[in-house]
């Protein structure tokens, strides 16, 4: 008499499984807006998503097309250009000064969005419709496309410092957020990006980069933000104060052991971790020496990749996030390292000799390195929001990430070096291999400074009582976005 009833129950439970996984990001998404706000998380997924997910992966594969097939540049000289992109990143404090001491019209964000978004869409359109520019004109609007990224995220970037202060325990699900938002953004770029520069062209498809800056300008006139009162010349001095105030107070707070030890760590790890994509991208699409993948198959590796980072995302979101952070770092290094042989078996060749398709192996060797970066990664970003003072958590926070700009962009240019030292061309992909050897045990050598990251769980608070909380003298009553729910009891 059971046995009949024992299906229907148990498609019944598969059902409310399957749509209890459907609507679990929906219901953590929801949870996040209502202990936070809409606005914020809306902020979240235009930057991030769009901006830095969609834009950033979509102009990866474009420009890479367009100095290779338009300007006709060599691969280590490309290396090199890719590392000036990074210039505006590394300015990131000076956006964040800029932002948070000195407003416009009585704005500290909305004439930043616009202005970012501005830059953007007009260095867009320059390079897709002023027919082939010199290599310098070319660079610099990719620096102005770059530096409309690095502005806008300044923002957003206080925003969630500042929650991760307050709000600990959803220090890890604000990281997770930013990287569901940017992978899913990776994603549709990846895979757009082939089809349009098989249609297009490279040129042309670099048009479709003026869509995020577009909404960003937008953005900047429709997010919520409290008008201060007009600017006199004592503001005006206050705001000068202020600034020397920061300066200050994030130079005295670099000197504890507790900031600049992990500071330094992913200094190193980001700067030896020397990047030969470039190498990597000629040899994909060399016809003779390498798989000669087509254009649109490039896009697809890239969007497989773009997964594979959301994958690993989720791997920490779901099982990793209560775990102590060296431990973490230690594991997820290792893990990646492990990862980059495979990009030595591949350059060799070794896959076909054990009989593993060139299609099939590169989706091995990149979902493999996406999901282990991610892993490594995603708890350093905790961890640089957990050493954030109050009060200057925006600049502090854009100051950590200027340290990782230079590291990557020492990266970059550590990569082009390498690869012109090794001479890596356009046609000539012999010592491809022994680069990646050496980027390769770099990346072991990394393991040996785990040491400097601290042991404490993800939840801990890191610095002692005397810099937790920030003690400058200047206040700012009003912030720019509403960080906690409007209708929020704000009463003890």
């Amino acid at each position: 008499m059971s046995t009949p009833n024992s299906t229907p129950t148990k498609k019944t439970k598969n059902n409310k499984n399957l749509l209890s996984f459907l609507t679990e990001p929906i219901e953590w998404v929801r949870m996040l807006s209502s202990q936070l706000n809409p606005t914020f998380i809306i902020g979240v997924f235009l930057i991030y998503g769009l901006g830095q997910g969609f834009s950033g992966s979509f102009f990866k594969v474009v420009s890479d097309y367009y100095w290779k097939d338009v300007q006709k540049v060599q691969p280590s000289t490309v290396q090199l250009y890719v590392g000036f992109y990074f210039i505006p990143w590394v300015l990131k404090p000076l956006w964040g000064i800029l932002t948070d001491s000195f407003p416009v019209w009585g704005y500290r964000r909305r004439p930043y969005f616009v202005a970012a978004g501005v830059l953007g869409t007009v260095s867009a359109a320059l390079v897709a419709l002023e027919g082939k520019l010199a290599a310098g004109a070319a660079l610099l609007c990719f620096l102005g496309v770059s530096a409309s990224l690095a502005i806008a995220d300044v923002a957003i970037d206080a925003c969630i410092a500042r929650n991760s202060i307050e709000v600990r325990s959803l220090a890890p699900d604000l990281q997770s957020l930013c990287g569901f938002c940017s992978g899913s953004g990776a994603l549709v770029g990846y895979l757009a990006s082939g089809f349009f520069v098989h249609h297009l062209g490279p040129q042309g498809s670099l048009g479709l980069m003026a869509l995020s800056p577009a909404l960003t300008i937008v953005l900047g006139f429709v997010i919520y933000e409290n008008r201060t009162s007009g600017l006199h010349s004592e503001k005006k001095q206050t705001a000068s104060e202020s600034v020397r105030m920061t300066i200050r107070s994030m130079r005295q707070r670099m000197m504890y052991p507790q900031v600049w030890k992990p500071s330094l760590y992913m200094f190193l790890a980001l700067a030896l971790n020397v990047t030969t994509h470039e190498g990597h991208f000629y040899w994909y699409t060399d016809p003779k020496a390498g798989p000669a993948f087509s254009q649109e198959f490039v896009g697809v590796i890239y969007g497989i990749g773009a997964v594979a980072s959301i994958i690993g995302v989720v791997i920490y979101h779901k099982a990793l996030k209560d775990y102590a952070f060296r431990n973490l770092v230690f594991y997820g290094q290792l893990l990646y390292a492990i990862s980059g042989v495979l990009d030595l078996f591949f350059i060799l060749r070794w896959n076909l000799i054990i009989g593993i398709p060139d299609y099939f192996f590169v989706v091995i060797e990149e979902t493999a390195t996406r999901i282990t970066g991610k892993i490594r990664w995603m708890p350093m970003m905790v961890l640089s929001t957990q050493l954030c003072p109050l009060g200057i958590e925006g600049t502090f926070f854009a100051l950590l990430m200027c340290i990782d700009s230079i590291g990557a962009l020492l990266s970059r240019w550590g990569g082009g070096v390498l690869l012109r030292l090794l001479h890596v061309t356009t046609t000539d992909f012999t010592n491809l291999w022994l680069a990646v050897l050496i980027r390769d045990m770099l990346r072991f050598a990394v393991l040996s400074l785990v040491f400097l990251i601290p042991k404490a769980d993800q939840y801990e608070g890191l610095l002692p009582p005397e810099i937790s909380e920030n003690n400058m003298t200047v206040h700012v009553d009003e912030e720019t976005l509403e960080l906690v729910p409007i209708n929020a009891n704000t009463q003890d």
